[in-house]
């Protein structure tokens, strides 16, 4: 699946992954931080370096899971769901520090397009 307007593509290890932000995803962002408009501050104000990975490791793992959950949903030929484990195994600091960009790319285009049908839905008339 290429949903390109919606997704940012990291690679971990030797696999590229789509990260997208869907209403699954959103609804754990909201319930961790209280919403996605907490997320940011929570991630820039992180104290400590680990807590500050952890979150960075927490939010890749959802996000790249989306994509192989929509493929698995689409397909017969079902990929296995990342693991936090997996990911900080084949990623370094340093990579993770530039994908936190590619987290909030997907962020920006997911709420992008929600907003956009918020608005479209209020300009519907109910029935």
């Amino acid at each position: 699946m290429q949903d390109n307007d919606r997704s940012a593509i990291i690679k971990i290890g030797d696999e590229e992954y789509q990260l997208i932000l869907t209403t699954k995803a959103t609804k754990k962002i909201a319930k961790r931080y209280g919403g996605l408009e907490n997320l940011g501050t929570k991630l820039m104000k992180t104290e400590n370096f680990e807590m500050a990975l952890d979150e960075v490791v927490w939010l890749i793992t959802l996000l790249a899971n989306q994509s192989i959950l929509i493929h698995n949903l689409k397909n017969q030929d079902k990929r296995e769901l990342l693991t936090e484990e997996t990911v900080e195994l084949l990623t370094s600091p340093l990579e993770l520090a530039a994908y936190k960009d590619a987290i909030m790319e997907a962020m920006f285009k997911g709420t992008k397009r929600n907003v956009e049908s918020e608005d479209d839905l209020k300009n519907t008339p109910a029935e």
